[in-house]
């Protein structure tokens, strides 16, 4: 991937993006499975953009729809500092826009201070912090790391919401 090259994002159209999709769950959650907020998220429930340069796979975003809102349950950029987690994000906003949803939320976690600054500089804020959720979480998902970026203890779960 070149800078500049185009970025495509798409919904999955088969079953070979629906595996692709679930490959990059395993290796980067560590399963098919996500929690937030208490509540199991399995990955092929989720609704998913992809995004494609050059017609290879180069990241995607997951998200599950509530009555005025939708969690953004995951997003996935395979080359860091290229764009492709901005583009993501914003086709996701874009899509629950022209579904009338007003808002959207993410979880993370307390020792992913990039995704926090991700985040914050796309216009999302802090909206709440859940103490030793994370804590909680292992005992439904025991692969969670007790350890994470930065040698961070992970403990808490951090909400973030956009107005869109």
């Amino acid at each position: 991937m070149d800078k500049g090259d185009p970025i495509d994002i798409l919904a999955p159209v088969n079953e070979n993006d629906k595996e692709w999709l679930h490959h990059l769950w395993v290796s980067e959650f560590g399963g098919e499975t996500v929690i937030s907020k208490g509540k199991t998220h399995h990955v092929k429930d989720m609704l998913s953009l992809i995004a494609w340069v050059n017609g290879i796979r180069v990241g995607a975003a997951t998200y599950r729809l509530g009555n005025d809102y939708a969690e953004l349950v995951s997003i996935n950029a395979l080359v860091k500092g290229s764009g492709i987690g901005s583009q993501l994000i914003a086709a996701v906003e874009n899509t629950l826009k022209q579904s009338g949803l007003s808002r959207i939320w993410v979880i993370t976690t307390n020792d992913n201070v990039d995704a926090l600054r991700f985040y914050q500089r796309r216009g999302y804020r802090i909206a709440a912090v859940y103490p030793d959720a994370v804590t909680e979480a292992r005992k439904l998902k025991t692969t969670i790391p007790l350890v994470g970026f930065y040698d961070i203890p992970i403990r808490d779960e951090i909400e973030l919401e956009k107005i869109l």
